[in-house]
């Protein structure tokens, strides 16, 4: 299950999870929402900026992702919408993960939200929090492609 690619309609994603930390490694995995929660999420109410992952118990949950409550939602719409919301994934898988996400620096970062095959998803990443230096030698490598690639544009406009 590890490594796959997030396939479907992306309803939300986490971009700071990429500035702020080195990804190595990504789990799909299922969540367990209530039927206005998926409505909300449908319509792109969800917010994984400040989300975060643990594992307690033998059970995977992520924390502080925000799906806004469904308008036309009955009474028993969630009155909290940054509840912690159980995930779903195999015990191995779990299991793999608590021992990663226990080294040292470590930690588990939600990167997005999407649906596949009628089901809400969520990848999960391991990643290694970046240093300061290393964002900005991230942000250096990205200035200095871009340079290239205006570069290249620019040679092939003067050659036409």
């Amino acid at each position: 299950m590890a490594t796959k690619k997030a396939e479907g309609k992306v309803l939300a994603q986490n971009k700071k999870a990429s500035h702020d930390y080195f990804i190595e490694d990504t789990y799909e995995c299922g969540l367990v929402l209530t039927g206005t929660e998926i409505k909300s999420l449908r319509a792109g109410k969800a917010n994984l900026g400040d989300s975060f992952s643990t594992i307690r118990n033998g059970e995977a949950f992520v924390h502080n992702m925000h799906i806004s409550p469904f308008e036309q939602g009955n009474r028993s719409n969630p009155t909290d919408p940054t509840r912690a919301r159980k995930l779903l994934m195999k015990k191995p898988e779990i299991a793999k993960l608590l021992g990663q996400s226990k080294q040292e620096g470590y930690t588990l970062v939600p990167l997005k939200i999407y649906i596949r095959n009628g089901y809400a998803k969520l990848l999960l990443g391991l990643g290694k929090g970046k240093k300061q230096y290393d964002k900005r030698e991230t942000a250096a490598k990205r200035d200095a492609q871009r340079d290239i690639q205006r570069a290249l544009r620019e040679k092939q406009k003067v050659a036409r």
